[in-house]
């Protein structure tokens, strides 16, 4: 099976794609991207603890300077880092994945964005390299289930958007993070 390049993140849909791969016997590399998100430091702690429990290769990347945003979101985000991770693919990788799923207002967590990258891909690489998300059907609320009943570890995972001592509380992944919590109870809201 070929080879795949996971944009890790740090967080939990990350996480539970690595485990997703790996239990399918499929060789897995991971890149971890700081685009000067206030979380980068703690971020790149939970890529390397996830990278380290599953035993992969890991690779940090910088964009300087940071990507522009409006609020909590971040201008063409998940297309920067497909681009950045196939402009990192080793010989024999042609695949990257990244753990978006349903339930976002963003564009770039769409099916019409994967086909975009796709379409754009395909330009590219005369359809040898392919975009993935398993996940992309599934709810936040399934991919943690996926995560509870694999023993994905999402103790080593980290989803606060603003702060890198300690979780806000306030952004969409602690809001996310506390849904979960209420929905299913892996660990207090405070730990992220």
């Amino acid at each position: 099976m070929n080879s795949v390049l996971v944009l890790l993140s740090g967080g939990i849909d990350s996480a539970a794609l690595v485990h997703y791969y790996r239990s399918q016997k499929t060789p897995v590399f991971g890149l971890h991207v700081q685009y000067g998100q206030p979380v980068a430091e703690r971020e790149a702690q939970a890529a390397k603890a996830i990278a380290a429990h599953y035993g992969i290769e890991l690779r940090i990347a910088q964009i300087k300077p940071p990507l522009a945003r409006r609020g909590d979101e971040y201008f063409c985000r998940n297309a920067i880092l497909v681009l950045i991770a196939c402009a990192n693919l080793s010989p024999g990788v042609n695949r990257v994945a990244l753990g978006i799923h349903s339930g976002t207002i963003y564009y770039d967590c769409s099916q019409g964005f994967m086909a975009d990258m796709q379409r754009l891909l395909d330009g590219y690489f005369s359809g040898t390299v392919t975009v993935e998300a398993p996940f992309l059907r599934w709810s936040k609320l399934e991919v943690y289930q996926y995560c509870m009943s694999h023993g994905v570890p999402v103790d080593l995972t980290y989803s606060c958007e603003r702060n890198n001592d300690k979780p806000c509380g306030q952004c969409p992944s602690c809001y996310d993070r506390r849904r979960l919590y209420e929905a299913g109870g892996f660990m207090s809201a405070k730990k992220n």
